[in-house]
């Protein structure tokens, strides 16, 4: 080998045992801070805290006591509502229910005065007759759907007059029955549950 061979040769052993010597210094330092971490977290100590001073604690009790007054006028507020919304759920519903027996009674209203000719047909029917036998199935077959829908007939001969339930057009002495009593019905009246569809046309006893 030469001799500028042998002095670069040199150089680089050199350098290799420079750089090897660097790296064993360093190593105990990184073992010593690694240690150091495992200690601190091995050690269990816990984080450091703040004391509150008693203004703090003051202030924070108030501000609790706020927010529960907030929360109860809030709850007070919703059961209010639902409350509400309850009765108008409830007064909306009997209020349908209301409408719809008011237009069931002004319907049959409208077919009382059929209902009065088919009874007046039957009462002066001749006798074994075809034709008055199937009027009599239709009248029966009317009042039956009639008194389906909670519409009954007022009963009025043989009872007080009243003025609620009766419309007298006429007055005559009688024997049988005693002053202000219904002796007869003109034409009959009809109610649905507490409503008066048509009072009862009557005569009445002096």
């Amino acid at each position: 080998m030469t001799k500028s061979g042998n002095k670069f040769f040199s150089q680089v052993m050199g350098y290799m045992t420079t750089k090897k010597n660097k790296n064993k210094e360093l190593q105990p330092e990184q073992e010593t801070v690694a240690t150091s971490g495992a200690d601190s977290q091995s050690s269990g100590e816990a984080p450091a805290t703040r004391s509150v001073s008693a203004a703090e604690f003051e202030l924070l009790q108030s501000k609790l006591a706020e927010a529960e007054a907030k929360k109860q006028e809030y709850l007070d507020g919703l059961q209010r509502e639902r409350a509400d919304f309850t009765n108008f759920r409830r007064r909306t519903e009997m209020e349908r229910e209301q409408l719809g027996r008011w237009t069931t009674g002004e319907t049959i209203k409208k077919f009382l005065p059929v209902m009065d000719d088919l009874e007046r047909a039957l009462a002066n029917r001749p006798a074994e007759n075809s034709w008055a036998s199937g009027v009599e199935l239709v009248y029966r077959k009317f009042q039956a759907t009639v008194e389906k829908e909670g519409v009954i007939r007022i009963e009025a001969e043989g009872k007080p007059f009243d003025p609620n339930m009766h419309e007298a057009i006429m007055q005559e002495p009688s024997d049988t029955y005693p002053s202000g009593t219904v002796i007869a019905v003109l034409q009959q009246g009809y109610i649905m549950g507490e409503r008066v569809l048509r009072p009862a046309l009557v005569k009445v006893a002096q």
